[in-house]
């Protein structure tokens, strides 16, 4: 076996999550108090009681998501000891990745998080639509075929027939019709506050960087896939500037995961809230094997895969 293990995108959260894990593991329990020690407020009570307009507001969001991720993957360590060859996380899951991987320190990460939601809370006019039903090829010749100038983009390439353009809100809404007639399903607005993952978002990076310079970076101990790259990192400088880009440059999910699958890899377990993950890759990868940690019946079924691939 040669395992990745993957952390939760924005938008996977929901009232609750965290919660069974907090109440079965001591560890996962451990990384919740320390995100409510740390950011002066109780990322647990957002993350398990909302309610549901508070858990979307990305300010409250990406703590609570990185939070629940971490506690995820500290309750399967502390159950299975899993021995991950690389780890790579969608978007904000990034920063559950480093921790995993030893880069950053929890509290680093949670001052990061919250700052980079700050930020992007405040970027300005614009927003995201997923596009469902089209390559990104197709998506990219509607987006190149629009009028100039043009400030949308493609912001995340998830799977085959689910890509997501980013831009001003006059212009998401002016693409939707062309998207539809090259052959889009649906184009559906997502219910984000800026228009992440573009250009539009360069003051956003260049204050994050600035903000990097505060925390302590480490060699990851475990390879980290980059969301810009695509690469496999493990030097410190070059994560952070990568990380630095992240905000304003597309997810390239299709390539982590085809990357990964290349390397060796042949199972993934997301930890965090829901499963969006595995449901991107099982579109990407369809032989991978997959699991997630979310609760503590897929908590259970992770040991047990871990242990039933281990023994195979």
């Amino acid at each position: 076996m040669t395992l990745a293990l993957l952390f939760s995108p924005h938008g996977s959260q929901s009232v609750g999550m965290g919660r069974e894990l907090a109440e079965r593991s001591p560890a996962a329990a451990a990384a919740f108090a320390e995100a409510d020690a740390t950011l002066g407020w109780s990322v647990s009570e957002a993350c398990w009681s909302g309610p549901a307009e508070r858990l979307d507001d990305t300010r409250q969001t990406q703590p609570c998501l990185l939070t629940t991720s971490v506690a995820a993957f500290r309750a399967l360590v502390a159950a299975a000891d899993p021995a991950p060859a690389v780890v790579a996380g969608h978007s904000v899951g990034e920063y559950a990745a480093l921790v995993a991987a030893g880069v950053l320190e929890l509290p680093a990460a949670l001052r990061l998080v919250s700052r980079r939601a700050e930020l992007m809370a405040g970027a300005g006019e614009g927003g995201m639509a997923a596009v469902l039903g089209l390559d990104r090829d197709a998506v990219q010749a509607v987006v190149d075929g629009l009028a100039r100038p043009t400030e949308l983009v493609v912001a995340n390439d998830n799977a085959p027939g689910q890509v997501v353009v980013s831009g001003r809100t006059d212009e998401l809404d002016a693409v939707e019709a062309a998207m539809r007639a090259a052959g889009a399903r649906r184009v559906m607005r997502l219910p984000v506050s800026g228009p992440f993952h573009s250009p539009l978002m360069a003051g956003v990076a260049e204050e994050l960087a600035m903000a990097f310079e505060d925390e302590t970076w480490r060699d990851a101990r475990v390879p980290v896939m980059s969301n810009v790259s695509a690469e496999s990192v493990t030097d410190a400088t070059r994560i952070r500037a990568l990380l630095a880009e992240q905000v304003r440059s597309p997810v390239e999910w299709v390539r982590c995961v085809r990357s990964m699958v290349e390397s060796g890899v042949d199972t993934m377990i997301e930890c965090g809230a829901g499963a969006a993950l595995v449901g991107m890759v099982r579109r990407i990868a369809p032989d991978v094997t997959t699991a997630t940690v979310a609760d503590a019946a897929t908590l259970d079924g992770a040991i047990d895969l871990l242990g039933q691939r281990v023994t195979a």
